[in-house]
């Protein structure tokens, strides 16, 4: 038929070998399974739980990271709102959200920068 391309025949299975029962497909599912939650979804968990008690924790006073690379001392907290208030220095302050702040700094670190 064609010129410069064989043919291709599938071969026939050996008649001692039986076909595939489906206890491998199930085996890799389960496997792959347990790969994701370990690898993928308990770290990311994790981190989500620990964020929330951060933003739980936080108080009036505390110095903090935000994610956009703020710094600056929490001035007021509306409890009701998700929203913080930063005051970044003396005559500057900007109200972000719970949520963008990544991390509490020890006090004493806005002096020191």
């Amino acid at each position: 038929m064609s010129l410069f391309i064989s043919n291709a025949y599938a071969q026939a299975a050996p008649a001692g070998q039986p076909q595939g029962g489906g206890w491998d497909l199930i085996i890799m599912l389960v496997a792959f399974g347990l790969i994701f939650y370990f690898l993928i979804y308990r770290p990311q968990a994790k981190r989500v739980k620990e964020h929330r008690n951060l933003m739980a924790a936080l108080a009036k006073g505390d110095e903090v990271l935000t994610q956009g690379g703020l710094v600056g001392r929490i001035s007021k907290i509306a409890e009701d709102k998700d929203f913080v208030v930063l005051a970044l220095n003396d005559s500057t302050e900007v109200t972000v959200q719970k949520a963008a702040i990544s991390a509490v700094l020890p006090k004493g670190t806005l002096k020191s920068l």
